[in-house]
């Protein structure tokens, strides 16, 4: 797995994450959409320890300034 992901996209991925962790479990956003936000900000999570998108590969995105 070739790392595509720069530390200012894995920096946003991150918050993001935990903004979604935090409106989810203050109850500000709630049922399904709650429940989608959750999912998606573990996915970020995941992706932003592992500086890799499988999205990015698709569309040939590649942020990391490192030639791996």
């Amino acid at each position: 797995m070739k790392k595509n992901m720069g530390t200012a996209d894995k920096t946003i991925r991150i918050i993001l994450a935990v903004l979604f962790a935090v409106l989810y479990f203050t109850g500000t956003v709630s049922g399904l959409l709650g429940i989608i936000l959750l999912v998606f900000g573990i996915v970020f999570l995941i992706t932003s320890f592992v500086s890799f998108c499988p999205l990015y590969t698709v569309a040939g995105i590649n942020t990391s300034k490192t030639k791996d």
